[in-house]
């Protein structure tokens, strides 16, 4: 198949190959596994997505960001979420500061936690939706208003928040609105055996891993703008909507087991998440347009948190991730290949073969 993209594009997507490699090594020196997590952290990264982590004590959530910050030469903030924390210990707040030699006062901006490359919300569901809402107009517009005034976040941001599955006393679960806004939800999952063992050999030894700088700030918004120049044929953007719209259980024919299990389906914004980390995941494992694959592989970061389950599902055992499997079968990618061929030969064709 011809490649379709300029020859600088082409050169920038081999080095982007050969620095996920280097990224993946770096982030081994510290992190043990984990390795679809990783990914799905860099493809978001690369969309300028946001990511709600999930898991239990203990797994390294918390590291991984921080080690991941570090490789990418980006400047980092944690924020503890609890149940005092206000509003304006996230975004800033104004304090009056006064000219020693004049006597003047004047309101200064001080800024808050927020304005870093790499946020870090831990445990995100610790506190009220009134701070909660805090996030909102930073993940969205990626800018804080404060006194009617804007101040913009740095480039790029992220925000990675995390939240423990395990204790539901005294914790605020996110409303759906906000969840949206978060482009993956990311589990982590237990160590396998061998896994277990490297990180206990570790961790109880004086062992200090130095990690090398892969990328820096300018260089992944370059990237950021490469992301978005992937082709993406209609049929792969139609089988996208294929996968989203089969959720929504009273718009057209849509599997019985929606109708039995969802409550509420996937939004525009869940298709639009999926060919664009569709394009990123392309890119990452060295292909220069998107195929119905690319999709498919991140369905479940994309949907999982987009999908409202019923009674029904929780008395049958049925979590999110279960729907999504049976969505896949229900609508596999030959379906998809039939659909706009000629479009798509156009889309992957060269210039001189216009």
């Amino acid at each position: 198949m011809p490649n379709p993209m300029p020859e600088g594009d082409v050169a920038a997507v081999e080095q982007l190959n050969q620095s996920y490699a280097r990224i993946k090594e770096e982030l081994g020196k510290v992190i043990v596994g984990q390795r679809s997590v990783i990914e799905e952290l860099l493809i978001a990264l690369l969309c300028e997505g946001h990511c709600i982590l999930e898991g239990v004590p203990g797994l390294a959530k918390t590291l991984l960001i921080s080690t991941l910050a570090r490789t990418t030469s980006l400047s980092f903030s944690r924020i503890q979420f609890t149940p005092d924390l206000m509003p304006s210990d996230i975004t800033g707040t104004e304090v009056i500061e006064e000219d020693k030699s004049t006597g003047a006062r004047e309101l200064r901006f001080v800024r808050g936690p927020i304005f870093a490359n790499v946020v870090l919300a831990d445990e995100i569901n610790r506190t009220p939706p009134k701070t909660q809402s805090a996030l909102l107009e930073a993940m969205q517009e990626r800018h804080v208003t404060a006194a009617g005034f804007t101040h913009k976040l740095p480039r790029p941001f992220f925000v990675l928040a995390t939240q423990n599955p395990i204790e539901q006393e005294g914790t605020y679960p996110l409303p759906e609105a906000q969840l949206d806004r978060f482009m993956f939800k990311v589990l982590v999952d237990y160590p396998g055996e061998e896994e277990e063992f490297e990180i206990v050999r570790r961790t109880t030894a004086s062992f200090e891993a130095l990690v090398e700088r892969v990328f820096n700030a300018p260089e992944i918004l370059t990237l950021q703008k490469l992301v978005r120049k992937v082709p993406c044929a209609d049929h792969v953007i139609r089988y996208a909507m294929r996968l989203t719209r089969a959720t929504r259980k009273d718009k057209g024919d849509v599997p019985k087991f929606i109708k039995d299990y969802v409550e509420w389906g996937t939004g525009p914004r869940a298709t639009q998440n999926l060919v664009l980390a569709g394009k990123a995941r392309a890119l990452l494992s060295g292909h220069y347009y998107v195929a119905a694959e690319d999709i498919r592989s991140v369905a479940h970061p994309v949907m999982r948190h987009r999908l409202l389950t019923n009674f029904n599902a929780e008395a049958d055992g049925l979590k999110t991730d279960d729907l999504v499997d049976l969505l896949l079968k229900e609508i596999p990618p030959e379906d998809a290949e039939n659909m706009d061929g000629a479009m798509a030969k156009r889309v992957f064709a060269s210039p001189s073969e216009e």
